[in-house]
């Protein structure tokens, strides 16, 4: 894809076999507290969900609606399997996976390739992007990139963001260069000047690189710059229309109990640090914590109405993939995307 990142949008579990493999032995998955056996778990419907990561606070409503029974209390055996080498997207679209998380970056082309996906929530109402840098390098609005360079993971969306917000600000973009990352680790890159400034989320990332390293970071959020470019969605909840137009009701329960469990992580982040902390215990405690806190305020600007979308947010940001060649034209952006399974 035009656009993944190897960080971003890790692919997940290579075929059906290994699926099937991984629901066999829960080597990468956890499963329901109520799907433990007996007749009540033979009478729960099965439902796979793919991460597009490892776990982390982006899926904490998840481990919260697991752990706590949102979803066996609604009749779902909710198996989550954890990232591998295909996207959870052609998992979906494959027919061999019910729901993935993923990224409007990778839902778009996906669609534009033909794949039978269609985004259902926005797991947080707004980007939380931000491009980092250490402060004493004097980086603290768009131009200041002049000059300097940016860790890429060499995909088309990031240079045509990194062009867009230079020039609006008044800067000259062809003044940046481009560093390609060597690793994830942002720390070793900022501090060994293998380059200035990078794209990071803000909820794990700058949180980590802050308040848990201890470096002196500045941000530009990329929320703070939506007159120049595009807020979207990720990341999201996506599954197909096949499953849509099959079972329907499978659908709007999951998303009900997921509704659930992001309303209880943006009422209690403690608990949702607790249950994803059960469920990864080799994360970070403080920066679960520190993260759980922030997103509470960020998964929704109505915690009654968790998960929607807007049509004028996914048209802006098809508008500029189009703009910047990065998609072809003409792309149907009303079927990408429908509320009508959320429980509101």
């Amino acid at each position: 894809m035009f656009f993944a990142t190897a960080r971003r949008c890790r692919a997940i579990i290579a075929t059906g076999a290994a699926i099937a493999a991984a629901l066999a032995l829960a080597g990468c998955s956890t499963t329901s507290p109520a799907a433990t056996g007996g007749s009540q778990a033979n009478a729960l419907r099965k439902v796979s969900v793919v991460l597009d990561w490892t776990p982390n606070t982006n899926h904490s409503g998840l481990y919260v609606a697991q752990t706590e029974g949102y979803f066996a209390a609604r009749g779902l055996d909710v198996t989550i399997i954890e990232p591998g080498e295909t996207s959870g997207l052609d998992l979906v679209a494959a027919g061999q996976a019910d729901l993935a998380y993923s990224v409007a970056e990778s839902l778009v082309p996906a669609r534009q390739a033909g794949a039978d996906v269609v985004s259902v929530a926005t797991i947080i109402q707004h980007n939380t992007s931000s491009l980092i840098s250490l402060t004493s390098s004097g980086i603290t609005r768009p131009r200041d990139l002049e000059g300097r360079s940016y860790g890429t993971y060499g995909s088309d969306l990031e240079k045509a963001l990194i062009r867009k917000l230079v020039t609006c600000d008044g800067g000259d973009p062809d003044k940046v260069t481009f560093a390609p990352l060597g690793s994830d680790d942002f720390r070793i890159g900022l501090t060994q000047n293998q380059f200035d400034v990078a794209w990071v989320f803000d909820a794990w990332d700058t949180i980590r690189l802050r308040d848990v390293d201890h470096l002196d970071v500045s941000t530009i959020a990329f929320s703070d710059h939506t007159d120049c470019i595009p807020d979207w969605y990720t990341p999201l909840l996506a599954t197909s229309g096949k499953t849509i137009t099959k079972n329907p009701q499978l659908v709007r329960d999951f998303l009900a109990a997921l509704s659930e469990g992001y309303q209880k992580a943006i009422s209690d982040p403690p608990l949702a640090a607790d249950d994803l902390l059960k469920a990864a215990p080799e994360l970070d405690r403080g920066l679960v914590e520190r993260s759980a806190n922030y997103l509470a305020t960020r998964y929704t600007d109505d915690p009654a109405r968790w998960g929607q979308q807007d049509a004028v947010v996914w048209n802006g940001f098809v508008g500029f993939l189009e703009d910047n060649d990065l998609i072809k034209p003409g792309f149907d952006t009303a079927a990408a995307w429908t509320d009508d399974y959320l429980p509101h």
